[in-house]
């Protein structure tokens, strides 16, 4: 459990707690493999500062001199590392505070995760740490690494070497922490900082991801998350991230839970919690991975690659085989592979041999095992093609050292030229997912070169860094253009469910375009009401206790005369009676019919952990058949809504496919806007709202039925 949203913990508080001058350890003792662990990745990664060993019954811990107490150490302590079992972490909590020490990693477990009793001692430890002005990660977290000032107060082995870099780590697990370091290490990737959080009772994960932020040598933020403990935080730490062009790169488990809703509408259905998720991190511009290899390939990827400007993608490859993988996967991430400029394929064909084809993927052919400058050569006229946003070069750093290194280096160097020098962006992705070799990283580092693992995590990666520098740039240009803050609505309800009139008659009320209806509650007023709007007209039944009429026999459609009419108001109610007998009803809503067009469904649903979501998909009856919709969290800006329609697969279907009227996107993108806008103004007190369908035809765009559900409360009046 997390106190963070009562604890202020600030990018400047965790810089000091991050570079501590000296480390306590804390139960330190040779008979647990956490403490030899820790205290091992101290000296292993040449820790500059002073390691204290405290043990109350030994005189010698780890080869040194060990402390019965905190307090008979006469130094000043920087950052306490907690190994002690729950029933004494009071006591060191105690001589902490007389000691004065402000900052604590605690890999003590037995608290919150245990139970009641756990959380009791969770809320006992926080309240006093927040007393004497303490600072904790954990407590059951194993620690961080500060990469960058080789600090490592981690509870499980650590292998050197560990190559400093730009990415930056924060999981919500601590086993999964050494298999990140781990990968990091075979694949060459610098990290700058990892942290394994434990229960954040103080500090928390967000508190991480927003010094990572301001951190200066950290460029791309990585994160393996469980949950999302503060989404508001986590929402505005994210923009942070976004505005200061740093990528947040996320691995969220949980993609196999669906939410247990029990909406009343269709939008219920096709909503799930991770839909959300996925959802609000496109808006935040958060990139979301599914693996461990391509949280850790696209983060490194983005980390040790310049911006790219658009999605016209190079290739230059010495397989067949591999031109036809990487067009394939291009498909996929929606990259583009154009045709060379004239000047370009002039210069490849005085390059390649004469038996090699010359277009976009260009594979250069094995002849490359011949003249072994074959694959620079091309890849340095490719280089030079104003008409890509960058190149993928396929190639392999060298495994075994050989005896004479000079033919070697000076392949790689002559890469590297050609790499700084190219006109845009040159990605080297290697052929499969091999680590690569100390040899190999020892060239890769003498001569700045970054390899990708592979074309499959490689092209992943590269996707989501494209649809990332798409992201920021448009966020750049979009901030001088944000709307006003939404003025809350005021709201007088009771909560509980409206009938279809009193839904439409709120829409039409703040400016949903609606179409016409009248209310009867007697034969003689339905068949007025028909008479009023024009024939042919639809009639439904009006309850506030029937949510799906059609499924209950409570809808007719096309009644084109008085005695339909008649007919059908009969009819309707005694389907009512016989399938949901005890229905309070309010009457039937006489509407004209209108002709056909394309239906969609525009739907708010009450997230848990996100609040409102706005749904918009293809609609009508077989919305939970075809479940083709985008979702947003809101507030979102109408521009936003006009990408979530081009989002959908039946945006066809608007745009005038099969000699269909082509709709007004516009007056479309418009009306989804105002009940967007309307429903994060009732946010207080909106549980659900769903307009399905809002019928389109050319310029004609009405809501045709809707459903508004209200929270249970006494009566909700938001100012």
């Amino acid at each position: 459990m997390s106190g963070n949203a009562k604890v202020a913990v600030s990018p400047e508080r965790l810089r000091e707690f991050f570079h501590p001058r000296n480390v306590a350890l804390i139960g330190a003792t040779d008979k647990s493999m956490w403490s030899v662990f820790t205290y091992k990745n101290l000296k292993i990664m040449n820790f500059s500062g002073e390691i204290y060993c405290v043990n109350p019954n030994r005189d010698v811990v780890h080869g040194q001199k060990a402390y019965h107490s905190l307090l008979d150490i006469e130094d000043s302590i920087d950052l306490a590392y907690v190994m002690v079992p729950s029933s004494h972490i009071m006591q060191v909590m105690k001589e902490a505070a007389e000691k004065k020490i402000r900052n604590l990693v605690l890999l003590t477990a037995g608290f919150s995760e245990l139970g009641e009793a756990g959380q009791k001692l969770e809320q006992e430890l926080l309240a006093f740490a927040k007393e004497h002005d303490q600072l904790i990660l954990g407590p059951n977290g194993n620690g961080f690494v500060n990469v960058t000032s080789s600090l490592t107060p981690y509870g499980l082995p650590i292998t050197p070497p560990l190559k400093a870099g730009p990415v930056g780590v924060v999981l919500q697990s601590g086993a999964l922490a050494s298999s990140i370091m781990t990968l990091a290490q075979v694949r060459n990737v610098g990290l700058s900082f990892l942290v394994a959080m434990g229960n954040e009772t103080m500090i928390s994960a967000t508190d991480i991801i927003d010094y990572l932020i301001e951190d200066e040598s950290t460029k791309v933020i990585a994160l393996f998350l469980e949950s999302i403990r503060q989404p508001e935080e986590f929402a505005r730490v994210a923009k942070k991230a976004l505005q200061y062009g740093k990528p947040v790169v996320a691995l969220k488990i949980g993609r196999s839970e669906k939410s247990a809703h029990t909406a009343m509408a269709h939008t219920g259905a096709l909503v799930g919690d991770d839909a959300v998720n996925d959802a609000a991190f496109r808006q935040l511009g958060v990139i979301r991975v599914n693996s461990l290899e391509d949280l850790l390939t696209t983060a490194g990827l983005l980390g040790y690659t310049p911006p790219l400007f658009g999605r016209r993608m190079g290739v230059v490859t010495p397989s067949g085989g591999a031109c036809d993988i990487l067009s394939d996967r291009s498909a996929d991430e929606k990259i583009e592979l154009p045709e060379f400029s004239p000047q370009t394929v002039q210069a490849l064909k005085e390059i390649v041999p004469s038996f090699s084809t010359v277009h976009n993927p260009l594979d250069v052919t094995g002849y490359v095992v011949v003249d072994r400058t074959l694959m620079r050569r091309a890849l340095a006229a490719v280089s030079r093609d104003p008409e890509l946003d960058f190149i993928i070069s396929l190639v392999d750093p060298p495994r075994v050292e050989p005896e004479d290194v000079a033919p070697v280096y000076e392949q790689y160097e002559e890469l590297s030229k050609i790499v700084n020098n190219a006109a845009c962006p040159v990605i080297l992705v290697m052929n499969t997912s091999l680590e690569m070799t100390p040899f190999g990283q020892k060239v890769a580092d003498k001569y700045g070169l970054h390899f990708v693992g592979g074309m499959e995590h490689g092209l992943t990666a590269l996707g989501k860094a494209v649809w990332w520098n798409e992201k920021y740039r448009a966020t750049k240009a979009a901030a001088a253009n944000k709307t006003h803050p939404v003025a809350q609505l005021a709201v007088d309800v009771s909560g509980g469910e409206w009938s279809e009139y009193q839904a439409r008659k709120f829409l039409e009320e703040h400016g949903v375009p609606v179409v016409p209806g009248l209310l009867a509650t007697k034969l003689e007023d339905a068949l007025a009401a028909a008479e009023k709007v024009g024939y042919p007209v639809a009639m439904k039944i009006q309850s506030e206790d029937i949510a799906h009429k059609s499924d209950i026999g409570g809808v007719k459609l096309g009644l084109a005369s008085a005695a339909e009419v008649a007919d059908a108001y009969q009819e309707i109610l005694e389907n009512v009676q016989k399938r949901a007998p005890g229905s309070r009803i309010e009457g039937m809503l006489v509407s004209p019919m209108r002709p056909p067009g394309t239906e969609l469904l525009v739907g708010i649903v009450n997230d848990p952990l996100w609040g409102l979501v706005l749904a918009v998909g293809i609609g009508g009856v077989f919305v939970e058949v075809f479940k083709d919709t985008s979702l947003r969290v809101l507030p979102v800006e109408r521009d936003e809504i006009r990408v979530m329609l081009e989002e959908l697969r039946g945006i066809p279907l608007l745009k005038g496919t099969r000699g269909r009227v082509a709709a007004d996107l516009e007056k479309v993108t418009d009306a989804i806007y105002k009940v967007s806008q309307l429903a994060f103004s009732a946010k207080q007190s909106l549980q659900e709202l769903e307009i399905n369908p809002l019928w389109v035809n050319g310029g004609q765009v009405e809501a045709l039925d809707a459903l508004m559900k209200w929270k249970q409360t006494d009566r909700v009046v938001s100012q």
